[in-house]
């Protein structure tokens, strides 16, 4: 009797993935069998995490602190984001509002999740990070891209992205600075599409600022949380993993809406964590409060760097045969257009792999609008930067 594949329900065919790991593997393999790696693909800083901040994690576990904490995070954490949201926005939120969660991925899946069913429409960025699409498809729901152009900085357009919304538009996704274009949008759009927003009051907002100190050439992030018209249907995600490199110590949080309206949304994030992960594990806790709270020299340091870095990129990128970047105003991503190469994005990222050593991303593993582009992350060395740029060099020009 032939064996047969044992069935899963068809949401998870349909569930996409990162491949931005995908490719971390295959450069890692590649490395074991003795090549040299250029790595320019993962979105993770070079850097380690501060000092203080592992000291208070190894403190908290000194301390006894191994146990359970509550699914929505320790109150001493909670009310840490509250005071980093204040320093950074101007606006007081309540403790009772904000989520402790492993990582910013829970927060984009409770929104989705909540939103998402078949028949739903979802808005989100294209070019963009890989898991909107990916859990809007998983949950059922119709994703409908916001195209973020070069020609606009890869900034949205409020215009274009009020023009997509429908009676069938449940949830509006924005990410500023953005993955992977390192696009910043300006606050003049972003006010134009809260008072747009104003005619379409079924539809909820998750912004995913994750990248709110990353912003170079004098550019100020704009939190959405700075426009109480929205405030009862505004989802705010944000953590640990990018300011403070703490990747791998999945640590993030999020801000959820008040009020009648959208009060109600928090208890489900709550009950979702009960279900899904019990709680954040307290030492990370315990760091996450050090690095809010704690100097934040290494921070300074960290930004100066990437803006050097950056600067490297986008001149580097500007002198290679068939290849255009403009100047990305946050995170720490360079976006560059490489259609003129006479290359497709996803070939050519794996040609420069197999025969160059460099580990990129393609456009089109960020969505349809991303073909005839590459992702390079300058979260890595200098050196590493200019020989992977030298290498690039040398493959297009033979």
């Amino acid at each position: 009797m032939d064996a047969q594949m044992i069935r899963t329900v068809p949401a998870f065919e349909r569930m996409g993935e990162e491949n931005a790991f995908a490719v971390l593997a295959r450069a890692t393999a590649l490395q074991q069998q003795g090549k040299e790696i250029f790595n320019l693909g993962i979105g993770q800083p070079d850097f380690q995490t501060p000092p203080h901040v592992v000291e208070a994690a190894i403190k908290a576990l000194r301390d006894g602190h191994h146990g359970y904490t509550p699914a929505n995070g320790l109150v001493a954490t909670r009310e840490a984001v509250v005071r980093r949201t204040l320093t950074m926005t101007g606006v007081e939120v309540s403790p009772e509002a904000v989520m402790i969660l492993p990582g910013g991925k829970p927060t984009m899946f409770a929104a989705i999740l909540m939103f998402g069913e078949p028949g739903a429409e979802i808005l989100y960025p294209d070019p963009g990070f890989p898991i909107y699409r990916s859990l809007i498809e998983f949950v059922g729901a119709k994703p409908v891209p916001v195209p973020m152009l070069e020609a606009n900085g890869f900034a949205f357009s409020a215009e274009q992205t009020l023009s997509l919304i429908t009676p069938r538009t449940r949830l509006l996704i924005v990410n500023s600075p953005a993955n992977p274009t390192g696009g910043v949008t300006p606050r003049a759009e972003i006010e134009k599409l809260v008072r747009g927003l104003e005619a379409f009051p079924h539809v909820a907002v998750l912004s995913d600022e994750i990248y709110d100190t990353l912003t170079y050439d004098g550019e100020k992030h704009c939190s959405l949380l700075e426009f109480p018209e929205i405030r009862d249907r505004l989802i705010v995600l944000n953590g640990w993993s990018k300011t403070w490199a703490m990747t791998g110590w999945r640590m993030g949080w999020s801000i959820w809406p008040t009020g009648a309206t959208g009060g109600h949304l928090y208890d489900k994030v709550r009950k979702l964590a009960v279900n899904c992960w019990s709680c954040v594990n307290a030492p990370s806790q315990f760091a996450g409060i050090a690095a809010i709270d704690g100097p934040q020299d290494a921070v300074e340091k960290m930004h100066a760097a990437f803006d050097r870095r950056r600067k490297l990129v986008v001149e580097g990128l500007n002198a290679l045969p068939g290849v255009s970047c403009v100047v990305p105003k946050g995170a720490f991503y360079a976006f560059p257009n490489v259609s003129a190469t006479g290359w497709q994005a996803k070939p050519l990222a794996n040609a420069l792999l197999d025969e160059e050593g460099i580990a990129l991303i393609s456009g089109p593993d960020f969505g349809v609008l991303g073909e005839g582009y590459l992702r390079l992350s300058y979260a890595n060395s200098e050196a590493v930067i200019l020989e992977a740029l030298a290498r690039m060099k040398r493959f297009l020009s033979r």
